[in-house]
C-alpha cells in the first residue's frame, strides 16, 4: 500500500491524524493493540502463546489480590469484633466504677432501671456500631475511591454523573437522619420505662398477687411494651424505606449512564465495553455509599446511647474524699458528735433536719424514736456520710466526716440498714462480707450474739446454706439477724442500727439486745427504732419530730417531760408498764 499512500497529499494525512487524536483514549489503545498484534504476527511471533501467558499472569495476579482481600476481610472482622468488645468492656467497667462512687443524691437522680439500661443496652448499641463501623470504614472508602478513580479513568466527560449521584445520596442520608434521630432518644427512654415496669413487677410479685392486681400490672407492662414497639416500628420502617429508594436510584442511574454513554458510543468517543465498565464502577461507588448508609443506621442510636452513658460518666458525686484527709483521733475513737446540724434533700423546699445536736459516747447506747418521716434514718445516713450536711458538722472520732476518707470513716462503722439486703452466696459469705478472714469459732460466736444460730442449725449445711439474691430464701427476721451479724463481724467502733429489730419477735428482740450489750460494751451503739421496748434501756433517747429534737433523756424521764414520747409509749406499753416507768421516774427525783 505504500506506493499508493505516497500519491496522497500531505494535508490528507494531517486531517486523518487530527481526527484520530480526537478519538477516545480507550479507542486509541484498542487500535494500538490491534496494530501491534498485526506487526507481531508479520514478524512470526506466537500470538496465541503470548495471549495465554498474559491471561495466566493476570489471572494469578487477580487470584493473589482476591486472597489478600479475603485475608484482609477476615483480619478486619476479627479486629473490629475485638475492638468493639474491648470498648464495651471498658465502658461497662467505667460506668460501674462511677456508679459505685455515687452518693444517695446521684441515685435519686438516676433510677436503678435507667442505670441498668445504660450499662447493658446502651453499651451493646455502641459495641454494634463500633464493630460494624470499623468494617464499613475500612471497606467503603477504599471501594468508593477505587470506583471513582477507575470511572474517571474510563471517561472524564461523564464524571458529572458521579457528582449528581453523590449529592443525591448525601441528601437522602441527611433526611433519614433528621427523621429518625429524635425517635432514637424517645426509644431509649421507653426502654428505661419498660425495664422499670418489669423490675417493679418482678420485685413486687407477692404484693401484686396478694391484692389481685396481676391484670393491672399486665396492662401497665403492655402499654409500655406497645409504646416501645410503635417507636421501633417507625424507626425500622424509615430504615427499610432507605433500601428501595437506593435501588430505584441505582436503576435510574444505570438508565442515565446508558443514555449518555450511547451518545458517546455513537460519536466514537467511547466503546460499548468501556461504557459497561463505567456503569459497574458507578454501581461500585453507589454500593460504597450504601455501606456508609448502613453505618448511618447505627450512628443515630449509638449517638443517643453515647450521650446517655456520658451523662453518667460526667456526673460528679457530691460525696468525695478530701484532697488532704485527716486521720481519726485515737483517743476519741467511737465518739459521734452532731453540732447544729441541718439538712435538706436536693430539690426539697424545707429541711429534713433542723439544728440537731447530740453526743454519742463509747460504752453508751444512744437511741432515736419518732413518727415515720421524722428524720431518724437521715441522721444515720449523715453519720455514714451517704449525704453531706447542709449546715453544721458531723464529727466522728473528733474529726468532721467531710475531712475523712470514706474508707476510713466507714471502716470504723458497723451499719445495719433499715431494709436488710443480703448478697447471693452462703450464710458464711454474708456474715464475713466485710472482713477478709474469719475463723469458724468467731463466726459461730457472732451468729450466736445475733440470735441467728438457731435457724442456721436447722439446716444440714449450716453456714454453707445457700442464700438467694437479696435474701429471698430466708424470712425477714432471718435477714435482719444475718445483717446484724455482718455488722458485728467487722468489730467496729460504732454500731448503727437503723430500725433493724422491727421483724423480730419480742423474745428474740430481748435476747438480742441483752447479747449486744455484752458483746458491744466498748462500742458506741446508735439505734433507730419504732418500738419503745427496743430502746427503753438506752442511756439516752432523743425524740425526733418533723426534723427537730423535741425531747431527750432516759425512758422514765421522757414519759413525764415529753408529750410526744408519752403518746408513743401509751400506744405500745401496757398500763402497768407505764405505771412502773413513772414510779421509777418519781423515785429518781426523790433521790436527787
Amino acid at each position: 500500500m505504500q506506493p499508493l499512500l505516497d500519491y496522497l497529499p500531505e494535508s490528507w494525512f494531517d486531517e486523518a491524524h487530527d481526527k484520530a487524536m480526537a478519538m477516545d483514549s480507550a479507542l486509541k489503545e484498542q487500535s494500538a493493540m490491534m496494530l501491534t498484534g498485526g506487526f507481531y504476527r508479520e514478524l512470526g511471533r506466537d500470538m496465541a502463546g503470548m495471549e495465554i501467558a498474559y491471561i495466566i499472569r493476570i489471572g494469578l495476579i487477580m487470584l493473589l489480590i482476591t486472597a489478600l482481600s479475603g485475608a484482609a476481610s477476615i483480619l478486619v472482622g476479627y479486629l473490629s469484633a475485638r475492638i468493639g468488645a474491648g470498648v464495651a468492656r471498658d465502658l461497662r467497667q467505667s460506668i460501674y466504677k462511677k456508679v459505685v462512687g455515687f452518693s444517695h443524691t446521684e441515685f435519686d437522680r438516676f433510677s436503678t432501671a435507667s442505670l441498668i439500661t445504660r450499662s447493658t443496652n446502651d453499651v451493646a448499641v455502641i459495641q454494634v456500631m463500633i464493630t460494624m463501623g470499623i468494617r464499613m470504614i475500612c471497606y467503603a472508602p477504599i471501594m468508593g475511591a477505587g470506583g471513582v478513580f477507575m470511572a474517571v479513568n474510563k471517561s472524564v466527560s461523564m464524571s458529572w454523573i458521579i457528582g449528581v449521584a453523590v449529592v443525591v445520596l448525601i441528601g437522602i442520608m441527611l433526611v433519614l437522619l433528621a427523621v429518625v434521630m429524635p425517635k432514637f432518644k424517645i426509644m431509649q427512654k421507653l426502654i428505661d420505662r419498660l425495664n422499670l415496669v418489669a423490675r417493679e413487677s418482678l420485685n413486687g410479685l407477692m404484693v401484686i398477687r396478694a391484692f389481685s392486681r396481676t391484670g393491672f400490672e399486665e396492662e401497665r407492662f403492655d402499654v409500655a411494651n406497645k409504646e416501645l414497639t410503635a417507636i421501633n416500628l417507625f424507626v425500622n420502617r424509615a430504615m427499610v424505606f432507605l433500601m428501595p429508594v437506593m435501588m430505584i436510584f441505582m436503576n435510574g442511574l444505570t438508565v442515565l449512564i446508558i443514555w449518555v454513554g450511547a451518545h458517546y458510543v455513537a460519536e466514537s468517543q467511547m466503546q460499548v465495553g468501556d461504557m459497561m465498565a463505567y456503569m459497574q464502577y458507578v454501581m461500585q461507588i453507589i454500593m460504597s455509599f450504601m455501606f456508609i448508609a448502613m453505618l448511618f443506621i447505627f450512628i443515630p442510636r449509638a449517638s443517643v446511647s453515647a450521650k446517655r452513658i456520658n451523662e453518667v460518666l460526667e456526673t460528679e458525686p457530691q460525696i468525695v474524699d478530701p484532697r488532704k484527709p485527716l486521720q481519726l483521733e485515737e483517743d476519741k475513737r467511737g465518739l459521734v458528735e452532731f453540732k447544729d446540724v441541718s439538712f435538706h434533700y436536693e430539690g426539697a423546699k424545707e429541711n429534713a433536719l433542723c439544728n440537731i445536736s447530740f453526743t454519742a459516747k463509747p460504752g453508751q447506747t444512744t437511741a432515736f424514736i419518732g413518727s415515720t418521716g421524722a428524720g431518724k434514718s437521715t441522721i444515720i445516713n449523715l453519720i455514714v456520710r451517704f449525704y453531706d450536711v447542709t449546715e453544721g458538722e458531723v464529727r466522728v472520732a473528733g474529726v468532721d466526716v467531710r475531712h475523712l476518707k470514706q474508707e476510713d470513716l466507714r471502716g470504723c462503722i458497723g451499719y445495719v440498714p433499715q431494709k436488710s439486703v443480703l448478697m447471693s452466696g452462703t450464710v458464711a459469705s454474708n456474715i464475713s462480707y466485710g472482713v477478709d478472714e474469719m475463723t469458724p469459732e468467731e463466726m459461730e460466736k457472732i451468729a450466736e450474739v445475733a440470735q441467728a444460730l438457731e435457724f442456721i442449725d436447722e439446716s444440714d449445711e449450716r453456714f454453707e446454706r445457700e442464700i438467694a439474691q437479696g435474701g429471698a430464701s430466708v424470712s425477714g427476721g432471718q435477714r435482719q439477724r444475718l445483717s446484724i451479724a455482718r455488722a458485728l463481724a467487722v468489730r467496729p467502733d460504732i454500731y448503727l442500727f437503723d430500725d433493724s429489730f422491727s421483724a423480730l419477735d419480742f423474745k428474740t428482740d430481748t435476747a438480742l439486745r441483752k447479747a449486744l450489750a455484752t458483746y458491744t460494751k466498748d462500742g458506741t451503739l446508735i439505734i433507730v427504732a419504732q418500738r419503745i421496748s427496743t430502746i427503753m434501756d438506752a442511756d439516752q433517747i432523743f425524740v425526733i419530730d418533723q426534723g427537730r429534737v423535741v425531747g431527750s433523756g432516759k425512758h422514765h424521764e421522757l414519759l413525764e417531760s415529753c408529750e410526744a414520747y408519752f403518746e408513743i409509749a401509751s400506744s405500745q406499753l401496757s398500763e402497768s408498764e407505764l405505771v412502773n416507768s413513772l414510779r421509777m421516774s418519781t423515785a429518781d427525783r426523790g433521790g436527787e
